[in-house]
């Protein structure tokens, strides 16, 4: 007798095929037959869901924010809710393996915007191995990982801002084949954020011939998503066509005023290259606002030697007013190379509980608030908040999001914060938002083509052999929701609200949403690239 069985279900597979009816079994993690709708008569429990619903594989979210949450926070309640199954986690260049205690306290504080900084979360894993073997102590949705190449040049060559040598190269390639060896399933970098920023194209080949020498995939956050985005996606994809690495673009987006309807120009690039036989994907969130830390604005040179160095140049006259000159009138390569308008700047996140008043408001409102320039509320919050501030961004473009998400090579990603008071919706809203505003209101994406976006097709860039479609001997991750209904309700005014329109969310046969309610099981695991075979289990 088969553990339990979906009975006369809608199923989507994940492939892009219309969906069709059937019984679907589930024994002992996975997903044991898919029959013709009332043949299987035996089970331990039978779910008949209502009219319309759909079975689907879990959702996929290949940018993922989660890396300490997880384990602080294992329910993980904002993601699996949204059906989540699998998240892709050490991104933008920046995470916490493999770390030593001088790098550790560094991240520490220069990403405390991202992930927080618990004091009582056990730190003491220090290699690839070892941080996935902790979140295989108890993880609700599964998580593969990407080895950070800020973190490596941190670890080798520190916070300056210059190049690094031969022998600093050579030990950034040994570090990240352990990584891989011990099963990342690629590498990430932050290229407007330090020390990865600081790397020249040449080290960075030198790092994807490692990545394509493992079966891995390059996940990218370009030097620029505003003025020169089109340069910066173009030396990524040079990096693919030189070294034969495949790429995978992250959030890819075409922001600030000088992008404006530009998505077709970067889309002919990607096309080319695809052309050309370069494997190329990409994802984006379904959102206009970005989302990333208050201290990104700075300069990269404002940066250089990590967070006390930045510090005490924003506390030197002389040095401030340079940053002031970069920000507001020359153009910050922390700011994608574009002045700060700062009425685009809305506080998500603090620290500091006594600067919670400014959550919610730009930087623009505060200022006039207090009769202060913009740029010295900047600084005044940077000061406060040691770092620590997260924003929201108000600098997207619709037609450009939806010209990017109907391509051939594009997935969803979520590139959510987890942290500050009132962090950016796409947290809690990524996943419904595609099914529900895209597909049921707009039709840009039809909902088998949608699905397959969110499933199967992350599961071919991540090489998982057994994972992202609803086929007969797959891990059963899945996620039972109704078309007609999916909604996410995350405001950005309201931002941690449960979406709408999703019953059950199973992760290795185990239920870890049932009935809408999270259930506390915790069956999720790490995901290992086997760098032998090229695949992901």
């Amino acid at each position: 007798m088969t553990d339990l069985v979906f009975r006369d279900i809608d199923v989507i597979d994940g492939t892009g095929a219309p969906r069709f009816r059937a019984d679907v079994a589930i024994d002992r993690g996975r997903i044991t037959t898919i029959a013709e709708p009332g043949t299987i008569t035996a089970a331990a429990r039978f779910i008949d869901a209502a009219p319309g619903a759909v079975l689907a594989p879990g959702f996929i979210d290949m940018h993922a924010h989660s890396d300490l949450h997880l384990l602080t926070d294992p329910g993980h309640f904002p993601k699996i809710s949204q059906g989540v199954t699998t998240e892709v986690i050490g991104q933008d260049g920046l995470s916490y393996a493999p770390i030593d205690d001088t790098a550790l306290s560094v991240l520490r504080r220069q990403i405390a915007g991202w992930n927080g900084n618990p004091t009582e979360l056990d730190f003491s894993w220090r290699t690839v191995a070892e941080y996935l073997d902790r979140l295989d102590q108890g993880i609700t949705p599964n998580a593969a990982y990407l080895v950070p190449q800020g973190t490596l040049r941190l670890l080798v060559v520190g916070s300056e801002q210059r190049p690094a040598s031969p022998d600093e190269i050579r030990r950034m390639r040994e570090l990240l084949a352990q990584g891989l060896g011990e099963g990342a399933v690629g590498m990430s970098s932050g290229l407007t954020y330090t020390p990865g920023m600081y790397a020249d194209t040449a080290e960075l080949a030198a790092l994807c011939e490692v990545v394509a020498e493992y079966g891995g995939f390059y996940a990218p956050h370009t030097r620029s998503y505003g003025k020169g985005a089109l340069q910066a996606y173009a030396e990524m994809i040079g990096l693919a066509r030189s070294t034969e690495c495949a790429l995978h673009l992250t959030h890819a987006t075409m922001n600030f005023g000088v992008n404006r309807g530009r998505a077709p120009e970067f889309l002919a690039l990607i096309d080319a290259a695809r052309d050309e036989g370069c494997d190329i994907t990409l994802d984006t969130y379904p959102y206009l606002p970005g989302s990333t830390t208050l201290s990104a604005l700075l300069p990269s040179w404002a940066m250089s030697g990590g967070p006390d160095a930045a510090l005490a140049r924003i506390d030197d006259p002389a040095t401030r007013a340079r940053i002031a000159l970069d920000v507001n009138v020359n153009g910050s390569d922390g700011c994608h190379g574009v002045t700060v308008e700062w009425e685009t700047i809305q506080i998500s996140g603090v620290a500091d509980p006594e600067l919670g008043e400014c959550v919610g408001r730009t930087v623009a409102q505060i200022a006039a608030d207090r009769d202060r320039a913009p740029v010295e509320v900047f600084f005044e919050l940077l000061r406060r908040d040691q770092l620590a501030t997260t924003i929201v961004q108000h600098v997207g473009h619709e037609e450009n999001v939806r010209a990017i998400m109907v391509h051939p090579g594009h997935m969803g990603g979520s590139d959510a914060l987890l942290v500050g008071d009132r962090p950016h919706p796409r947290a809690w809203g990524t996943f419904p938002r595609y099914l529900g505003h895209y597909v049921r209101e707009l039709g840009v994406l039809g909902l088998e083509d949608c699905v397959h976006h969110l499933t199967g097709r992350p599961a071919e860039r991540l090489r998982l052999s057994d994972r992202g479609h609803v086929f007969t001997g797959y891990a059963a991750d899945l996620v039972l929701f109704d078309p007609s209904t999916i909604t996410d309700t995350a405001t950005f005014d309201k931002p941690e609200q449960q979406a709408r329109g999703i019953e059950h969310v199973l992760v290795n046969g185990e239920f870890a949403i049932e009935n809408g309610a999270p259930t506390g099981t915790l069956a999720g695991r790490a995901l290992r690239m086997d760098a032998s075979r090229k695949e992901t289990y």
